[in-house]
């Protein structure tokens, strides 16, 4: 991931944060004819530091990206975050001198590591309680998977495997604005808040947090 100073999150626990809240993944592997990609929610495992060590999570026992992982591949899990296009004409300085062009906002991470599949039963049912813990968290009557019928998660485990990810480099960034003067950036900001686009909002909130205006 190319990503300038202004621009990286270097906290290992704000990365973790990050993909904790954005767990949907693309996971790519290298095959014979190009890259081969598969989607999939992954929950981080962390050390005592709180960097990102392993990812766990599931894929379907018929996915074809499995062929290329037994005994293990090198692979890529892409994070994507809030996105929104920035308009040259929310810049206030472009009225000034016109220097202004389009670019877009967007918040991201990527994990590099050796990802290994599992079959083994007890590694199945552990990715699923530990991805239903993560995202029922705070529901008023969280889900747990002995909450279905026994018979019928046995038959649905049969379909999936268990994967996990050792990681090796982890990256992350919010490319926010951040290397614009004031005027600029807070100007983007209450462009991307006024617009009826929730990953506008959404970006126009993480820049209030980074550099909050002096009206507020």
């Amino acid at each position: 991931m190319f990503s300038p100073p202004h621009f990286s999150i270097d906290d290992p626990e704000e990365i973790a944060a990050f993909i904790a809240a954005e767990p949907f993944a693309a996971v790519v592997v290298s095959g014979p004819d190009g890259p081969v990609a598969a989607y999939a929610p992954l929950h981080a495992e962390t050390d005592g530091a709180g960097r990102i060590i392993a990812l766990h999570g599931h894929l379907a026992a018929n996915n074809p990206l499995l062929a290329l992982a037994e005994g293990g591949a090198p692979a890529l899990a892409l994070f994507r975050g809030a996105e929104a296009y920035v308009s040259p004409s929310a810049y206030p300085s472009k009225a000034a001198h016109g220097k202004a062009v389009p670019t877009w906002n967007y918040m991201a991470a990527e994990a590099r590591g050796r990802l290994t599949v599992s079959r083994d039963e007890a590694d199945r049912r552990e990715a699923l309680h530990q991805l239903t813990g993560l995202m029922e968290a705070g529901r008023a009557a969280p889900w747990s998977l002995d909450d279905a019928p026994a018979d019928y998660v046995e038959r649905l485990m049969r379909a999936i495997v268990a994967i996990r990810i050792d990681v090796t480099h982890i990256a992350a960034k919010k490319k926010l604005s951040q290397n614009k003067a004031d005027l600029d950036y807070f100007g983007v900001a209450a462009d991307l808040a006024a617009r009826d686009d929730d990953g506008a909002r959404a970006i126009a909130r993480a820049m209030t947090q980074i550099r909050p205006s002096q009206d507020a």
